[in-house]
Parts: C-alpha cells; structure tokens; sequence
C-alpha cells in the first residue's frame, strides 16, 4: 500500500465524504487528511480499526511476557496446570 496515493487535503473530506467512506469499506486502505499542507489526520474503515486494535492488544501482551520472564517472574508450565486442576476441582 503506498501512502502517498491516499492523501487528501480536508476539503476534499468535506466536499466527497460518503464517496470516501464508500472506498474505505472497499478498499480497506487508511486515508490521510491534510490541513494547511501538513498532515492531521487519518480515517480508516471500522474491520481494519478493529485489526489494529486486537494486533496491538496482542504486541502488548507479548511484551508484557518478555518482561516478566527477564525478570524472573515465571512458573513451570506443570506446576501452573497441577494448580489449574485443583481450582477446578474445588468447585
């Protein structure tokens, strides 16, 4: 996807705006509104939105991961699935 092609100054938002929403649920490529020559900002479909979301949800936890085994925080896969169990159990 190049970006370039899919930069528009905000008149053009506000002169074509259900134009644009149309081919952004087609497309799914975000689009770039540009104000005074400068960027500001950026309006994508809902179902990619949503990918960007749940993608970021995902780094995050994968990050958090990382931390708590550099900090030791971490339990043998058994043990945590022995006590899973027992929970389980009780109730």
């Amino acid at each position: 996807m190049k970006l370039s092609s899919q930069i528009k100054p905000i008149s053009y938002l506000k002169a074509h705006a259900a134009e644009i929403v149309r081919k952004l649920g087609e497309k799914r490529e975000p689009l770039v509104i540009t104000q005074n020559g400068e960027a500001k900002v950026v309006i994508q479909d809902i179902e990619s939105y949503e990918q960007t979301q749940e993608t970021m949800a995902l780094l995050k936890i994968l990050a958090l991961g990382t931390l708590r085994i550099e900090e030791g925080k971490v339990q043998p896969a058994e043990e945590v699935i022995k006590r899973l169990r027992r929970r389980q159990e009780g109730h």
